[in-house]
């Protein structure tokens, strides 16, 4: 499909689905059927694999068989929180008892113990850092906060391999020199924000107070964000946003609004959504390219974050939720599943921003 005619069709299909764009049980099944459509499909499998020996050559299943489906490593994890997040948020939908089921047979102690593993092997130090490991806490959080005996388990089976992310994230943090800003998997802005929700949620107060300290060290004096060399052509993550949306979870207030005035002082106050559009993939069936589907709606996310910890009178408020709400519609129209280079992933950006996951968080004063 040419790019302008799919540039008018996703402007009508963004204006006639602005209504479908509440969260409700019946979109939750469409995504929740993204998830079970990949969490045991192995192929194609794009892996990150150090092999040291003839041993180590070896089909996704074997190497990692809780998390070998969903196209790679991170997609898989998750996938899996996607189906747990679901799950709690419409305890009684349909496609519960599929997801309960895709859960049990894929979070067992054995799988686990042998992701444990495989993470320990010689030469995975860097494995899934921070990105893989950052969304794996995530679902060892979202399994701890749900009162459900299934749930108990799965956070059983998966304490080991929880151990093993924490303790790489804790050992890599401080020998991390500067922030890794680009819009993909290696961005240390976001990984720190899933790390801090995680370390909050859980009561780790010392992980909590390492990731913070971070953010704070690698951010606090940046001023004036490139925010119109953005987007690069592959970024599924906004850097400028990216990092505005961890500094609002370690400043207060009215030291968020101060630091936000410095470092993006391209937010107007007039109420325009014109000073950050919405992207379109220009061809969503190429794995790389299909990632500015995801911008959107990773965009979106970071822009409500942003509102959430602003005052109630900030001048800027209209033209961010403009620009949230912009960003939102054109996200939630492109989760299809019409191409699995999306579809395997974008359904769980999907539902980390319509359920508000980074936003409706309890925060430990750690400051």
């Amino acid at each position: 499909m040419k790019r302008g005619m799919r540039l008018s069709i996703l402007a009508i299909f963004i204006t006639s689905s602005a209504a479908a764009a509440e969260f409700d049980a019946r979109t939750a099944e469409r995504f929740a059927n993204l998830a079970l459509a990949c969490v045991d499909k192995e192929y194609p499998n794009k892996i990150s694999h150090v092999l040291n020996s003839d041993a180590d050559v070896a089909p996704p299943r074997k190497l990692t068989p809780a998390f070998c489906g969903c196209y790679d490593w991170h997609s898989s994890v998750h996938g899996h929180w996607l189906l747990v997040r679901l799950i709690r948020t419409f305890p009684d939908a349909a496609f519960v008892p599929r997801a309960r089921e895709a859960l049990r047979k894929s979070l067992t102690a054995d799988h686990l113990k042998q992701e444990a593993a495989y993470l320990r092997g010689t030469g995975r130090a860097s494995f899934e850092r921070p990105y893989g490991l950052s969304w794996l806490l995530q679902l060892c959080a979202e399994l701890r906060e749900w009162d459900d005996a299934q749930a108990r388990e799965m956070s059983a089976n998966l304490k080991p391999l929880e151990d093993i992310a924490v303790e790489r994230l804790t050992n890599w943090l401080p020998k991390l020199s500067h922030p890794v800003r680009i819009g993909e998997h290696d961005q240390t802005a976001f990984g720190l924000g899933l790390m801090l929700d995680y370390a909050r949620k859980i009561d780790n107060r010392s992980f909590a107070k390492l990731t913070a300290d971070a953010a704070r060290k690698f951010f606090l004096n940046d001023k004036n964000a490139p925010l119109a060399y953005e987007p690069s052509g592959e970024d599924f993550l906004s850097p400028s946003l990216g990092e505005a949306d961890v500094m609002r979870r370690v400043l207060t207030r009215d030291e968020f609004a101060k630091w936000l005035r410095d470092f993006m002082p391209q937010i107007p106050a007039d109420g325009n959504a014109g000073w950050l559009r919405p992207v379109v993939s220009p061809d969503p069936s190429d794995p790389k390219l299909a990632h500015l589907d995801g911008l959107n709606l990773s965009r979106a996310w970071m822009l409500e974050g942003i509102l959430s910890a602003l005052p109630n009178d900030d001048p800027r408020r209209a033209s961010l939720q403009a620009a949230a709400d912009a960003h939102r519609r054109a996200g939630l129209a492109a989760v299809t599943g019409e191409h699995y280079e999306g579809g395997h992933w974008l359904g769980s950006f999907a539902v980390y921003l319509t359920t508000r996951r980074g936003i409706a968080s309890d925060k430990i004063d750690n400051r």
